[in-house]
């Protein structure tokens, strides 16, 4: 097994220098799981900032070969879980196949005062 953290320079760059928004764990077969940091996104409102998250989430997974259709758990964080229809109606126009495991939590406060959301994601890539 070999593990890459990365920070593709295709997708937006992290907020901080101190974490990697991906590690690519290759298997011997040639597939990979992909561990995606938790992701936030500018925006006014809470359906801009999640909107942003998932096309954040779209590019960091494109650039390791994947697709939100690869995503087998997601974890979610927000900070008002009354805006929880809200957001399930932006993750349904990105995750449109069988539902990927989910967890969803309410958060106090996130990485950044303004952040409404983060979402982090595990997306399995089959052998190419």
């Amino acid at each position: 097994m070999q593990i890459t953290l990365d920070n593709p320079a295709s997708a937006p760059q992290p907020l901080s220098p101190y974490y990697s928004q991906v590690a690519r764990l290759e298997q011997a077969d040639g597939s990979a799981l992909l561990f995606v940091s938790g992701q936030i996104a500018e925006g006014a409102t809470f359906a801009e900032q999640t909107q942003g998250v998932f096309e954040t989430l779209t590019a960091l997974l494109a650039a390791h070969g994947a697709t939100l259709a690869d995503v087998v758990n997601i974890r979610t964080y927000l900070t008002d879980i009354s805006r929880l229809e809200e957001y399930g109606t932006v993750r349904r126009r990105f995750l449109t196949g069988t539902p990927p495991t989910s967890m969803t939590f309410e958060a106090a406060r996130l990485f950044r005062p303004e952040a409404l959301v983060e979402v982090e994601v595990v997306a399995a890539v089959p052998a190419r």
